[in-house]
């Protein structure tokens, strides 16, 4: 219930993440030379998103939480994990994902 408020009452938090997986589906999509409109970078980028994080955090790596410092971090988990999650989705279709 918490997360509902903090959305409710931050906005601009939202539109954030929005924004942060763009970047990090385009960054991905770049990566592993895959072509996919941009709400499809979203998706992927807000997915790879909580891939990455899932990762850091079983892997116990601490990365800052705020500032400059803390976005690039988040960006760089959310691209890492979308790259992973395209990798995935390139196994199981057997072909690129277009």
């Amino acid at each position: 219930m918490d997360f509902i408020a903090d959305v409710i009452a931050a906005p601009f938090v939202c539109i954030g993440w929005l924004i942060l997986g763009a970047i990090a589906g385009a960054l991905a999509n770049s990566i592993m030379k895959s072509n996919q409109p941009l709400i499809v970078d979203i998706i992927v980028g807000l997915i790879g998103a909580l891939v990455g994080g899932l990762l850091v955090s079983l892997l116990g790596i601490n990365r800052p939480d705020e500032g400059l410092s803390g976005w690039l971090a988040s960006l760089v988990v959310a691209t890492i994990g979308a790259i992973i999650l395209i990798g995935i989705l390139r196994a199981v279709r057997g072909r690129p994902v277009a």
